[in-house]
């Protein structure tokens, strides 16, 4: 008894520890990622520039305003990336292989087959190996945001 009076005091604590690691995560093609948001749009705007790597369990998700028809480029992007293209049924609509670039303004655009809400970048190569397709369902953890902000 005193021992199970003893766990169920420390039950709190170890839920707020938990709550408190939590990373925002989506889960595709049967593998889960630990995600950035960017949902505002400076945070949308800088994305994963000047960065030299990413790791192989991670990516940014990029939560907009409105499904509508998106481009992406990689300006001052040094990793080579995935961009994957969601539409606000989580369904997947297009994916991009896009290469770094530093040629500032005349990067190539990377548009969406589609409208899309949501876009994934990871690392290149990651939605090839996944096997992922249109149509392919994001799952995402509770703390992302379904709309994202001006």
């Amino acid at each position: 008894m005193r021992r199970a009076t003893r766990l169920m005091s420390c039950l709190p604590l170890l839920l707020l520890a938990a709550c408190a690691t939590s990373q925002p995560w989506v889960e595709l093609g049967g593998e889960r990622f630990r995600v950035e948001i960017a949902d505002e749009y400076d945070e949308r705007a800088r994305g994963l520039m000047f960065r030299d790597r990413l790791e192989a369990d991670a990516g940014m998700l990029f939560v907009h305003e409105q499904e509508q028809p998106l481009a992406y480029w990689m300006r001052n992007t040094r990793i080579p990336l995935d961009i994957l293209y969601f539409d606000a049924q989580r369904r997947l609509v297009s994916v991009s292989q896009a290469s770094p670039c530093s040629l500032g303004s005349r990067c190539p655009p990377y548009p969406s087959a589609g409208p899309a809400l949501y876009v994934l970048e990871l690392n290149a190569g990651t939605a090839r190996r996944l096997g992922v397709k249109r149509g392919d369902v994001i799952r995402f953890s509770p703390d992302i945001p379904e709309i994202g902000k001006p």
